[in-house]
């Protein structure tokens, strides 16, 4: 068996198993992060420099490719915002949902490669710097754990962990996409809601209605710089039957390439429509 080089590597290894789309690996101690031309760092991201435009100019061409149409530069910006902050997300929610322990992650420590072949969510190449942990969890005697009194505890270096790493990104984003603090935020809070849950879904229904629970208890509503709460709520199939939704915080900007198409979490789509893309995703 192969020796973790973290903490928090099983609960990475557990999400490979159900999201093999998305690659998390931890360089050995003493090797360096990759550097092959493709990877960008968080830092690099937050910088808003010639790497930022060097990244954006990636969904650029896709919407391009895909949509045969030239999106706006705040458009571009948003998508390329999602693209990392939903993986990123999870290097903090992962670990917390699975094994109870919460990763800190310098921008530095953190690389980015998009387009990592057989990998389309991209592959993400981190180095933890300590962790906080539960009482009674065995990895409290390793080095860099910190040993909070509770789950609330908890919760909170959830918050502040991702806080820490994503605001200077949303930074470097933010005058791209003509979105300042209280709109940033409210993106921040939809990654960290829809990717976990989208992750306990592949899990199972059990782990998603406890994902749903939990995420409910981390964004209660009151809880700056987020914005919002986790925002579940069910609506009922024709049978009878309880479907799952919530209502997104923020706007992805999808409508500006497909007016007629809206994600199933936003405002602007309805709850029968709601209801019958559920029920089409389920069949």
């Amino acid at each position: 068996m192969p020796v973790p080089r973290s903490a928090v590597s099983g609960a990475y290894a557990r999400l490979a198993g159900v999201l093999p789309g998305l690659a998390v690996t931890e360089p050995a101690p003493g090797e360096q992060a990759p550097a092959d031309g493709r990877h960008v760092t968080a830092a690099d991201l937050a910088a808003a420099g010639p790497a930022l435009d060097a990244y954006l100019a990636w969904d650029e061409a896709q919407i391009r490719r895909d949509y045969a149409q030239q999106a706006r530069p705040d458009v571009v910006a948003s998508f390329g915002l999602h693209r990392y902050a939903w993986p990123a997300c999870l290097l903090f929610t992962v670990p917390w949902f699975l094994e109870r322990r919460v990763p800190r992650y310098p921008l530095t420590h953190v690389s980015y490669d998009r387009a990592a072949p057989g990998h389309p969510l991209g592959h993400l190449a981190v180095r933890p710097a300590g962790f906080a942990c539960l009482p009674g969890d065995e990895a409290a005697a390793l080095p860099g754990a910190r040993v909070v009194p509770d789950e609330e505890a908890l919760r909170a270096e959830v918050r502040a962990a991702v806080a820490e790493h994503l605001e200077p990104v949303l930074a470097g984003f933010g005058p791209r996409m003509r979105r300042r603090g209280r709109a940033l935020w409210g993106m921040a809070t939809d990654e960290i809601v829809e990717g976990l849950w989208y992750v306990a879904r592949l899990l199972g229904e059990i782990e998603e209605r406890r994902a749903m629970r939990e995420l409910e208890l981390l964004l209660p509503g009151a809880t700056k710089p987020y914005v919002g709460t986790a925002a579940f709520r069910e609506l009922t199939g024709p049978a009878g039957e309880p479907l799952r939704t919530r209502d997104r915080v923020s706007c992805c900007m999808f409508y500006t390439l497909r007016p007629q198409d809206t994600c199933a979490t936003c405002p602007r789509t309805c709850d029968a429509d709601r209801v019958t893309r559920a029920l089409a995703n389920a069949s």
